[in-house]
């Protein structure tokens, strides 16, 4: 399936329908009175999630999308039925913005918006009856629906976000340690779209990875794959910094680190002043010290203390493709989570006691 994470289109709300003029005519009733019903209201659109789809190339398809009318009040005081509502799917994470930029909505898991509200229904000519006038002879048009052009951003929700050079060994470690199955082979940009997996630690501990396409020097300039997929982890509570050690690559570990962190803060550079946006470079990280299998054991040691004084970050040594050190290094990851949102749990309770 092609992934589309961003798309414009009009939504519209339906129209509510038109009350009617009608007197009742039978046999032995001549002057039987107004009896026009009412017209049913136009349908709502509507905005719900689905953790079961992660692209928007299914709303792709259509540039407009319009709920049902209300439909005409009739005799005998009959109302019209009203519109059925336009339920739009999308997945977990999508942000609905104006044509100017602002946020309208921001959709998380299990969320429900009514985007737009359906027209009125008018009233019939009964509804205007009164002691003064017994025969009314109007009824109310139906409202007008709501028109909106709006475009619809997807940001993928997941817990930890993976970032590294291409070839690193990023999609070898998610498949490994998740249900996910991303193109693997050994050239640059094997992966093109955002992956998510879901990481099973333990009997009820679990968490999301997303895994974009890797990321080279001056890609926020546009080279390689730019930028274009790095919104699809600013919602991670922390970053798995994935580091070819192997020296297959050619190209130093250490700058490798260097030059992907100069391009986080590239991007915050850019994308400072937009509407909810996270800043990514002061992200925690943790580095993963990739294809150990390799190397020697002193090899492994020396890298693992020179990231450590140089950067002041936590470092792990694994092989994605044997599986060495995986499973401690995911308890590790797994507690990080759990903690970060015990944290956010306790910030809650305070900010909802303030």
């Amino acid at each position: 399936m092609k992934f589309v994470d961003e798309v414009k289109i009009t939504i519209s709300s339906g129209h509510g329908g038109p009350g009617s003029v009608s007197f009742r005519r039978e046999s032995g009733t001549p002057r039987g009175g107004p009896d026009g019903g009412d017209g049913g209201k136009g349908g709502d659109v509507i905005f719900k999630t689905s953790r079961h789809i992660n692209s928007l190339v299914d709303i792709k398809s259509h540039k407009k999308y319009q709920a049902k009318n209300g439909q005409a009040g009739a005799r005998d005081n009959c109302f019209g039925s009203h519109g059925d509502d336009l339920i739009i799917i999308v997945p977990e994470g999508t942000i609905l913005r104006s044509t100017e930029g602002e946020v309208l909505y921001d959709l998380n898991k299990n969320q429900q918006v009514t985007v737009l509200r359906g027209g009125r229904g008018g009233k019939g000519n009964t509804f205007f009856k009164n002691s003064i006038n017994q025969a009314p002879e109007h009824a109310q048009p139906g409202e007008e629906g709501e028109t909106l052009d709006v475009t619809l951003e997807l940001k993928l929700i997941a817990d930890v976000g993976i970032i590294g050079f291409p070839n690193a060994g990023k999609s070898t470690f998610i498949s490994r340690v998740s249900a996910a199955k991303p193109k693997i082979a050994n050239y640059a940009f094997t992966t093109l779209t955002p992956n998510l997996g879901v990481v099973k630690v333990g009997e009820y501990s679990n968490f999301v990875l997303a895994d974009i396409p890797g990321l080279i020097k001056g890609a926020h300039m546009g080279v390689g794959l730019g930028i274009q997929f790095l919104k699809h982890i600013e919602r991670t509570r922390l970053f798995i910094h994935i580091v070819d050690v192997s020296g297959m690559s050619g190209r130093d570990p250490m700058n490798d680190f260097e030059d992907i962190n100069y391009e986080l803060k590239m991007y915050d550079d850019l994308n400072k002043d937009k509407d909810e946006f996270f800043p990514l470079s002061s992200r925690e990280q943790i580095v993963v010290l990739n294809k150990i299998d390799l190397l020697g054991q002193d090899q492994i040691e020396k890298l693992k203390n020179q990231f450590k004084k140089k950067f002041n970050v936590d470092v792990f040594a694994i092989s994605a493709v044997t599986g060495k050190n995986l499973k401690e290094f995911l308890g590790y990851v797994a507690e990080k989570i759990l903690k970060s949102k015990e944290d956010d749990a306790d910030a809650n309770s305070v900010a909802e006691r303030l």
